[in-house]
């Protein structure tokens, strides 16, 4: 989303602006980073035991502090009362597991072959991370938790609509006992970042968000060779081979894309059914469609939907339906966006969806099903592939053999069966082609900003 003049809190049910932030001044960057350069000394020389009874500690605070946490970003982009809890308490499990996990998984690996050769795994140094608003402590988690625990200190860049979550999570480090330093909240500008990411102190960075925003720090990254993670967009597919019973099938997969309102990279944004299930399964989601309504402040019934993060996310996605209805689609129920300044965007089934059109290679970042048909496993593989993203993809069969023989073939960093993604702190999360390349969580996530250095002692 474009910058704003400051970090504010922008209500998207009204649109009116309520908190606001100034962005930091070019002093209390430099003052930020020599900090953070100073306090690594320190942190990554602490019994790695230390580091983590101090992880650990978020992590119990993320749960302790999971309703207010919630309101906060219910508040900021709009997300559902119980979703945006859950989230919290989801985030405070990473740092657990990291915290648990971490002393292991940082453990020197033996070389086979040789007596007295192994690879270390060492902390290297600041670390930015450039956050996304649309799961504001998980995304935050993700990165912070592994390279807090791994001896790295870490720089935290917010997204500019989510500053009292932000300084939530900044709260919650300093109660934990995080040293100051060792993870500094900064209300800072792009220029600034691309700053610090030059900036020799800084050795790596991490993204999250679109893929315009991961070229401009990749391109920033390499030009100072600076490592870099970047976890970007997603179209991913989610295919139905067959079902005994497609009630439920649509419901999942209905329920799978209303997460966040759709907002979330690894969404099942393109729906690819088999034609013998096609007719039911359409009728069936335009069904759940039309029983949804616009959730209300206080409401948290699963038949509402919430708003979209802002008035603009919103006007950008019915501008995508509007260029497929133009152009041929069929728009079955939904797309229609509410007046005023409300970030209400009508949950949507569209099918009829032809390469010609903007839905065909874009990301849809909301809430609109977009339903395939196809006539062959082989037809359903070509049409996963066909997009420049490879984030996530989901098989669904009663003939699990055939499910795992199709994800097999998905161009993606997590192929799925019979489920629309597996989720938990201890498994990798990451993409492939324009869907960015790294990984968070899991035993890979603690591996991206690490000098594996070999050890070797002459026997």
């Amino acid at each position: 989303m474009p910058q704003t003049p400051t970090y504010q809190v922008t209500d998207p049910v009204t649109g009116e602006v309520g908190q606001t932030f100034p962005f930091a001044t070019d002093a209390e960057i430099e003052e930020a980073v020599a900090k953070s350069a100073a306090a690594f000394r320190e942190w990554r020389d602490r019994p790695i035991e230390e580091r983590a009874a101090v992880v650990k500690r978020v992590g119990e605070l993320f749960a302790e502090r999971a309703t207010e946490l919630g309101a906060l970003i219910t508040t900021e982009m709009g997300k559902r009362p119980a979703q945006a809890v859950g989230e919290a308490e989801f985030s405070g499990e990473i740092f657990g597991y990291y915290a648990d996990n971490g002393p292991e998984l940082l453990a020197p690996t033996p070389l086979p072959g040789h007596d007295s050769a192994y690879v270390e795994r060492l902390p290297i140094g600041p670390i930015v991370g450039v956050m996304p608003w649309n799961y504001p402590y998980y995304q935050v988690a993700r990165f912070a938790g592994p390279n807090l625990v791994a001896g790295n200190t870490v720089l935290l860049k917010h997204a500019e609509n989510c500053p009292t979550s932000a300084l939530a999570i900044a709260g919650i480090m300093r109660d934990a006992g995080v040293p100051d330093g060792v993870y500094v909240n900064l209300f800072a500008t792009h220029e600034q970042v691309a700053n610090m990411i030059a900036d020799d102190r800084v050795q790596g960075v991490s993204v999250t968000g679109s893929e315009r925003a991961g070229r401009a720090v990749a391109e920033t990254a390499g030009r100072n060779l600076k490592k870099v993670v970047l976890e970007l967009g997603g179209s991913d597919p989610y295919i139905i081979l067959d079902s005994d019973d497609v009630g439920a099938a649509a419901k999942t997969a209905w329920v799978t894309r209303m997460e966040n309102v759709g907002q979330a990279c690894n969404s099942n944004k393109r729906m690819i059914v088999a034609d013998g299930v096609y007719d039911e399964f359409v009728s069936q989601l335009i069904e759940l469609a039309s029983k949804t309504t616009p959730r209300q402040p206080g409401d948290d019934s699963p038949k509402s939907y919430s708003p979209m993060v802002s008035r603009a996310a919103a006007e950008r996605l019915h501008e995508q339906v509007q260029d497929a209805v133009d152009k041929g689609a069929t728009l079955h129920v939904g797309g229609e966006l509410a007046d005023g300044k409300s970030a209400y965007y009508s949950p949507a089934v569209l099918t009829g969806v032809t390469p010609e059109m903007r839905a065909y290679t874009e990301e849809l970042f909301g809430p609109v099903a977009v339903v395939y048909q196809v006539g062959s496993d082989d037809e359903a593989v070509e049409l996963a592939n066909v997009v420049d993203y490879g984030l996530g993809g989901a098989v669904f069969s009663t003939d699990v053999d055939r499910a795992r023989k199709v994800a097999g073939r998905l161009e993606v960093g997590m192929a799925n069966v019979n489920t629309p993604a597996g989720e938990g702190a201890d498994l990798p999360f990451g993409g492939t082609k324009r869907s960015g390349f790294g990984r968070e969580l899991g035993p890979l996530g603690i591996e991206e900003f690490l000098n594996k250095r070999l050890f070797y002692v002459e026997q």
